[in-house]
């Protein structure tokens, strides 16, 4: 029962996914997802309250997918110093990329963060458990730095991170000229005085 409850679970998040992509926030309907999932009402408000339920849903798999491509970009860099960390930012930007490209109704998703108000908490734990990652880790290589200062510099660059995401799926852009220059802006936001890189970093 219970592996057949997780592919019902499964089968209505998809199916919302995919409506997302096709009809947006304000047309998709619980009716809609269980017509698409091929499942009835009943089942689906076993899991969820409603279509804004659903599409929380979402988003957290969204970003637990985005959360372990983080971490293994912090294991496989962590110990190659902070220079190397700032050349390697532009990695993880194309991976979380590739992984709201491949995530039907991402670009939905990631919008109905910003104008859903009781979704805006998962938005914000998402954002701020990334800050926190990268912050303990650049804070091995910057002791001198006030930790408080350092959190607040990559809270921001973070932000900066989701919206060049958003940008890429919303508009017509260059792909690969817009991630090169992501990559120099992303790089100078290691150029602070006070954390004393060499300047090559």
């Amino acid at each position: 029962m219970q592996a057949r409850a997780q592919r019902t679970y499964d089968a209505l998040l998809d199916a919302a996914g995919m409506l997302l992509g096709e009809v947006g926030i304000e047309r998709i309907s619980t009716n809609l997802i269980c017509e698409r999932a091929g499942t009835t009402p009943p089942a689906l408000y076993r899991y969820f309250d409603d279509k804004y339920a659903v599409i929380g849903a979402l988003a957290e798999r969204l970003m637990q997918r985005q959360n372990l491509a983080m971490q293994a970009w912090i294991a496989r860099y962590a110990d190659a110093g902070l220079e190397v960390l700032a050349d390697r930012t532009i990695d993880l930007l194309r991976e979380m990329h590739a992984i709201t490209s491949s995530e039907p109704g991402a670009l939905w998703i990631m919008r109905s963060l910003h104008a859903v108000p009781n979704l805006t908490p998962i938005r914000l734990f998402s954002h701020n458990l990334v800050t926190d990652l990268l912050t303990d880790l650049y804070h091995i290589y910057l002791p001198h730095v006030d930790r408080a200062v350092l959190r607040r510099r990559t809270r921001l660059s973070v932000e900066f991170a989701y919206s060049l995401d958003e940008m890429l799926k919303e508009e017509a852009v260059d792909v690969e000229r817009t991630f090169e220059d992501a990559h120099f802006v992303f790089k100078a936001m290691f150029a602070y005085p006070d954390y004393q890189l060499s300047s090559e970093a």
